[in-house]
């Protein structure tokens, strides 16, 4: 079985490859290393099973695969914003163009959005029937409505063509090949204790986020695609242990033994106050 994993040489994606690998599969990254990094795959670059393309999904591809595992688009507040533009495309043109090809070969397809699409949230924890409360132009929008519009498209080619295509909702992932510069508060946070720098808290602190093992975000997203008769279907991954900011620095503060302070600035434009997963339905099917 030949799987295509768009984005794979990002942090999630890089996983997922070595995952996929490990039980059998003829595994294809592609990725056009805006965010990516090359080195997240150098354990795999050799492995007879695996192929690596550079290659920006906006445009034209098409490659005989069985399983599409669509991951491409800047995740991070650094990355997005940086390559906004970039982000809008990825999840409109390149969603477009992997659906296609999904199409034209009878793939399953799995659309990798996020739990940015509930905004900053009114109804906690988020389950997959909350519409959101999002902000469609602050700073934060090009990645939020993105995603939103990537599923919206998913959905129609599940109801026009009758494509086998799931949506998975990822919140907050943490663990090995995070990018310790790309402004999440878990890579964030370490760096600056190792330091010995102080950790910077936006806002009081009392925010809270609910943080996966990029392991168990892996199995999540495999048994998502895996299982049967899930086409259309919205899954939220994640974990529901919900934690605040000021908690996660002072776990961390304590586990790296830092001398480290904490400082406090303004609050973000949009940084989500609670964010947090029902997975009841994960749990369920």
């Amino acid at each position: 079985m030949r799987v295509l994993v768009a984005g794979g040489a990002g942090f999630i994606g890089s996983h997922l490859c070595e995952s996929l690998l490990n039980s059998g599969f003829d595994v294809i990254a592609v990725d056009n290393l805006i965010t990516g990094r090359l080195h997240n795959l150098a354990g795999l670059l050799e492995h007879p099973r695996f192929t690596f393309l550079q290659h920006d999904i906006t445009e034209p591809l098409d490659l005989e695969v069985d399983a599409v595992f669509h991951l491409a688009s800047p995740a991070s507040p650094v990355g997005y914003r940086r390559y906004s533009i970039e982000t809008h495309l990825v999840n409109s043109v390149g969603t477009l163009n992997l659906l296609e090809l999904a199409r034209r070969h009878g793939a399953r397809c799995l659309f990798a959005s996020t739990s940015e699409v509930y905004g900053d949230p009114e109804v906690h924890p988020q389950p997959e029937t909350y519409h959101g409360n999002v902000n469609p132009v602050g700073p934060r929008s090009c990645y939020d409505e993105s995603k939103r519009f990537g599923e919206s498209l998913t959905m129609e080619f599940v109801r026009k063509y009758g494509l086998d295509a799931r949506i998975v909702r990822i919140f907050n992932t943490y663990g090995p090949r995070t990018d310790p510069a790309d402004g999440r508060v878990v890579p964030n946070f370490v760096l600056r204790a190792l330091r010995g720098e102080p950790l910077v808290i936006y806002g009081d602190g009392r925010q809270t986020r609910s943080l996966c093992y990029v392991s168990d975000m892996v199995r999540g997203l495999r048994l998502a695609m895996e299982r049967d008769g899930l086409a259309g279907e919205v899954i939220n991954l994640g974990n529901p242990d919900e934690r605040t900011v000021l908690e996660l620095a002072r776990l961390i503060l304590e586990l790296t033994d830092s001398p480290s302070t904490m400082t406090f600035a303004p609050p973000r434009p949009d940084d989500p106050v609670r964010r947090c997963p029902d997975i009841a339905k994960a749990r369920r099917l």
